[in-house]
């Protein structure tokens, strides 16, 4: 089959390298040396699913057109990826893997002709050097749209994926799209201090600074009527514990996540985006809290504290010490 992968970062990059690997005929964009590295020595995939080199076609833009794609860029780039490659997406289905909340419904404005769905990818992936990505946490993506029964285009596209790597069409993508917004929580403290996702759940300081911000976010979530999907350990049930209990108590699920990502150190998306000098995602994951808070006529201090640091990192270029990062947040956490 032909398929598409526009952004071959570390979830583009993995999902083209493994549709490769199954047969498929895949063609991907990138930029720089990226793009270059990919033209040289194709994509070199290493870790949880094993290691293939997918010799891949690659350009800035899609040259063919192709049967199914997938977007993968950052959130903040997905709107001009998509409208550079509108004319080879329209009329098929695209399938958008992102974090946040708005990849899906910018999509489908952006492509009125094609059946546009969302994928949650729930693998951890590393991507640090040119050309080289790392699986470090092998997890399944889940596909859908909307609050309903998923749609006949998750289905197939979710059949396809499945013979490369585990894939699922699930219901209430809407619901889902939200829980993986909750998982996301653990990525700001890393981006912050420049430590692992482990590292940063095991310190008592900064684990405390993630649970008040996933406090938060999900009561900010029910606030706004959501009833959250099921995936990563995480439910409807267990989100509304966190939202209900201590801050003592509800830390309880930041150690469950932190013992489901394994040994093998997670920088998380939000970290590996500043080691190579781009901006984050920060204002579509702890800045759609905020964002969505505002709709639901409350406020998220917490959320929009941990998205001014991510911010000032980005600005300064230096990390926060977790006992500085930690004093930086008290006033917040304790009003």
């Amino acid at each position: 089959m032909r398929i598409g992968v526009i952004g071959a970062g570390a979830i583009g990059g993995t999902i083209a390298a493994l549709l490769d690997r199954v047969g498929h005929l895949v063609e991907v964009t990138a930029r720089g040396e990226q793009l270059a590295a990919i033209r040289e020595s194709g994509i070199r995939l290493d870790g949880g699913w094993g290691a293939h080199t997918a010799r891949v076609s690659a350009a800035e833009t899609l040259q063919t057109r192709p049967e199914l794609a997938f977007v993968c860029t950052k959130a903040q780039d997905a709107p001009a990826a998509i409208r550079a490659n509108a004319a080879l997406l329209d009329g098929i289905t695209v399938v958008v893997v992102q974090n946040g909340l708005a990849g899906l419904a910018e999509a489908e404005r952006l492509l009125p002709g094609s059946d546009c769905v969302g994928a949650l990818a729930l693998y951890a992936a590393s991507y640090l050097s040119p050309g080289r990505v790392t699986v470090t946490t092998p997890a399944n993506t889940y596909l859908g749209a909307g609050d309903g029964a998923a749609p006949p285009a998750a289905v197939d596209a979710a059949r396809i994926l499945d013979a490369a790597m585990p894939a699922f069409a699930i219901d209430n993508f809407t619901g889902a799209q939200w829980t993986k917004l909750m998982v996301n929580q653990i990525n700001a403290l890393p981006a912050i201090t420049g430590l692992s996702a482990q590292e940063v759940l095991g310190d008592r300081r900064l684990r405390a600074i993630v649970t008040a911000s996933l406090q938060e976010a999900t009561r900010v979530g029910f606030a706004r009527g959501v009833h959250y999907g099921s995936i990563q350990g995480l439910d409807d049930r267990i989100l509304r514990f966190v939202a209900r209990a201590p801050r003592w108590a509800a830390q309880a699920v930041p150690l469950l996540m932190k013992r489901r990502m394994g040994a093998t150190p997670n920088p998380g998306s939000t970290l590996q985006s500043l080691r190579r000098g781009q901006l984050t995602e920060i204002d579509y994951l702890n800045g759609a809290v905020v964002e969505e808070a505002g709709l639901a006529g409350t406020e998220a201090p917490v959320n929009a504290a941990i998205t001014a640091l991510v911010h000032e990192v980005e600005r300064s270029g230096a990390f926060l010490a977790p006992d500085v990062a930690a004093d930086r947040m008290r006033p917040v956490l304790e009003s």
